[in-house]
């Protein structure tokens, strides 16, 4: 893990990260922790637990009071052979979620979704983060949404729904950087960027994650601050024999790791025991920093 923190020194550094509604969040010296709220009734997961607005508002209260700093809404279940929804419902179930937060809550709002019209309303409503689990390449309009808001971007890579490259990485640079491309032609800035490797989407073997999770550092090559969402994915639970509801311990473990290797921000279930595991690393990050003033 030291070598881990010594070798990516670079990715520990204080980045501004631009966002919509004049709003910018700081990625590098501490992990940023966003957390999952599905307002779908069919989460692999747990998409049962928020219902309706006043759910979702106590659900934001926990999150926040373990030390959230992002809140992540999603309308449409992104797991394997979930029915997609219209954007009309993907709508009704998310912009009520938005407002009630916008007006309870002092907050980074993300909003998880791949429609162009469902983001512009989102961060109209107030939300200031676009998490495209298509990389921009679904909907490309997503991209124009966003420069016009100046609103934060996740791009996610995916694999689903075409042929991969056999070579883990390969894949990732083929895909990202093409996700790369559309942002630039939308005018989207460097600032307001940051990517995600997937876990789980389209990794169809445990092999094929834990490749991931080992060659992560390659990825920095593309000079951008990066998105962990391993939470409760099922190599975990390869890995763990455990159901998805009891798999934070092991998504800990993979937080912490990765943030080692250069990760910035979290998105998990379980906020409070990733934020522990997190804590860990980061005082571990900051040992290393403080070592290499003194040399």
């Amino acid at each position: 893990m030291l070598t881990s923190i010594r070798s990516n020194i670079q990715c520990f550094e204080s980045r501004d990260w631009q966002l919509a509604h004049d709003k910018t969040l700081t990625l590098g010296p501490k992990a940023i922790i966003m957390a999952i709220m599905n307002i779908t009734p069919d989460s692999f997961s747990d998409g049962s637990l928020i219902n309706n607005v006043d759910e979702a508002l106590k659900s934001a209260e926990k999150h926040i009071s373990e030390g959230a700093h992002i809140l992540d809404i999603g309308g449409e279940s992104t797991r394997p052979g979930a029915d997609p929804v219209t954007a009309q419902m993907e709508q009704d179930r998310v912009l009520p979620v938005i407002e009630a937060l916008v007006a309870n809550f002092d907050v980074i709002l993300s909003i998880d979704t791949y429609r162009e019209t469902t983001a512009d309303l989102a961060i109209s409503s107030g939300a200031h983060i676009i998490n495209d689990v298509w990389g921009l390449q679904r909907d490309p309009q997503i991209a124009n949404v966003a420069a016009k808001h100046g609103a934060g971007v996740c791009i996610m890579h995916t694999g689903r729904d075409r042929v991969k490259h056999a070579d883990v990485i390969q894949d990732q640079f083929d895909w990202l950087e093409t996700s790369l491309k559309v942002a630039q032609i939308a005018g989207l800035k460097d600032e307001a960027i940051v990517l995600d490797p997937g876990f789980g989407f389209a990794k169809e073997t445990l092999d094929e994650n834990l490749s991931l999770l080992l060659r992560f550092e390659e990825l920095h090559a593309l000079n951008y601050p990066y998105l962990i969402g391993s939470s409760r994915k099922r190599f975990i639970g390869a890995l763990t024999g455990q159901d998805a509801e009891h798999r934070d311990v092991g998504t800990s473990a993979t937080s912490t790791l990765l943030r080692a290797m250069g990760g910035a921000i979290f998105r998990v279930h379980d906020v409070a025991t990733n934020r522990d595991g997190l804590s860990v690393a980061d005082g571990l990050i900051a040992h290393v920093l403080d070592e290499g003033k003194t040399s």
